[in-house]
């Protein structure tokens, strides 16, 4: 183990009383500028609202930019073998022609990537996902906060939320001290559902039997791939590969030989916008929490031992990766789950499978329930039947106790393995795109969340092109 920082004296002290600069008022603050955060804040201003959006880290995108996760997972139906077959733009599949199920703030976004040459258009060929270019996409996220005319504030992390009759205060730890921003309506889309917790909301975290989680991934690139080299083995190897899923015959002979020490039975290769380059998703932290600092500086250094030792692993093991290097690895570790806030109605995965149609319906999702085992090797994957999609209400948008706060992203609520579906990046920024609108609608008109007539919602988001049934 490394020589980490842990609680370890029972002390404490008291701070001093302090005081914050109230820098501005808002109609709709946005907290986080992940996807979630993306389509918040650009639907809100395209509702009309006033809109300042905060960010603790220096540039938008968060999972998207700067854990360097990829590609969009699929926002289509189709009928496919494996929902990640194809999916790493290397092995085109017949998967049977796909049909949109999100659209409007990620449809405009991907339109723009390609048209800046920073995504490859979803098709048959790519599996329906969509990859893309980090660097662009941090340029293309800017560029449309500046069309939409939200302003913004990075290095600003939220450390607290005073929630009152009309206002909610959310408080941001920064380089020039606290600072305060005040808004009529606040998004939540820090992912981990900080604001809404600090405001007084109810959670659940992990799963039913033992409250733990996904476990967190390290996220990295490699580059100077010899893709003959690597095909050549792939066809010649049939067994060692099932869609984006494979090696592992070669993984278990590395760690029988004590070259490989990860708790993964197998890792995902994805396709970039660059012929010689491919994504990794291989690492796993087990049994930490993405709130708890501790949890959170140990997954950073575990995770990057990981990409370490899958570095010398690819480069040893796998043909074509002989003479590949370590482009990039994340600027942080991915987290695919902490914080479920609790609201109006939490999703269920028998509304996923049985498609729940809901009256407040403000999204669809047809990603499959991926629960990544929090206690080592194994992933569980369970398709959605051919051709469907799943409702998600606005319901769990809205925290119980809070009538001023909304959440979007993968803290929603939802159970730990509905919540394994609809964490994935297009329908967090669906789910932002939505919050966004009741936000927009319920400053405008001096209302709570609750007192927004969801048909109101519904109408505005199809005016931004979401799509809301097939």
């Amino acid at each position: 183990m490394p020589p980490l920082i842990r609680p370890s004296v029972d002390e404490s002290m008291e701070l001093p009383i302090r005081h914050a600069q109230v820098i501005a008022h808002t109609e709709v603050l946005v907290v986080g500028s992940g996807p979630a955060g993306f389509g918040a804040a650009i639907a809100a201003a395209n509702a009309g609202s006033q809109v300042i959006l905060a960010e603790r880290f220096s540039t938008p995108g968060g999972n998207a930019t700067i854990a360097l996760v990829a590609p969009f997972c699929s926002y289509f139906t189709h009928n496919p073998v494996d929902e990640r077959m194809g999916a790493e733009t290397f092995f085109p599949t017949d998967h049977g022609e796909g049909t949109p199920i999100i659209a409007g703030v990620l449809q405009q976004f991907v339109e723009k990537m390609i048209a800046a040459g920073g995504a490859i258009q979803p098709s048959i060929e790519t599996g329906y996902v969509v990859p893309y270019d980090h660097e662009i996409c941090k340029q293309v996220m800017s560029s449309m906060f500046d069309e939409a005319n939200v302003r913004f504030l990075y290095h600003a992390f939220a450390s607290g939320a005073i929630a009152g009759p009309d206002d909610v205060s959310v408080i941001f730890e920064t380089k020039s001290g606290p600072q305060v921003i005040k808004a009529k309506i606040v998004v939540d889309c820090t992912g981990d559902g900080d604001v809404a917790a600090a405001a007084g909301a109810p959670f659940e975290i992990g799963r039913d039997i033992d409250g733990q989680v996904q476990p967190m991934t390290v996220y990295f690139r490699m580059g100077d791939l010899n893709r003959n080299d690597f095909f050549e083995y792939v066809r010649s190897n049939p067994t060692q590969w099932r869609g984006v899923h494979g090696l592992e015959e070669l993984i278990m002979k590395a760690k029988q030989g004590g070259e490989l020490d990860i708790p993964r039975e197998s890792i995902l290769l994805f396709g970039t916008m660059r012929k010689d380059e491919v994504s990794v998703n291989g690492t796993r932290v087990l049994h930490v929490l993405g709130t708890d600092v501790f949890d959170l500086t140990f997954a950073e250094w575990e995770g990057r031992r990981q990409v370490g030792e899958l570095v010398r692993f690819l480069q040893k093991y796998v043909p074509g990766f002989r003479g590949a290097y370590l482009v990039q690895s994340g600027g942080i570790v991915s987290t695919r789950e902490s914080r479920r806030i609790i609201g109006d109605y939490q999703l269920t995965v028998e509304d996923i499978f049985s498609e729940q149609r809901f009256d407040d319906v403000i999204t669809l999702s047809s990603y499959p329930i991926d629960i990544h085992n929090p206690d080592g090797a194994g992933t569980m994957l369970y398709q959605l039947p051919p051709g469907s999609a799943y409702h998600i209400p606005l319901r769990c948008l809205l925290p119980r106790n809070l009538e001023r706060i909304l959440v979007a992203g993968r803290c929603i609520s939802g159970t730990h393995e509905a919540h394994s579906s609809y964490r994935v990046m297009p329908v967090a920024m669906s789910l932002g795109q939505a919050a966004g609108v009741c936000a927009a609608i319920a400053a405008k008109r001096r209302m709570t969340t609750r007192e927004v007539p969801y048909p109101d919602v519904q109408e505005e988001l199809l005016r931004q092109g979401a799509i809301l049934d097939i």
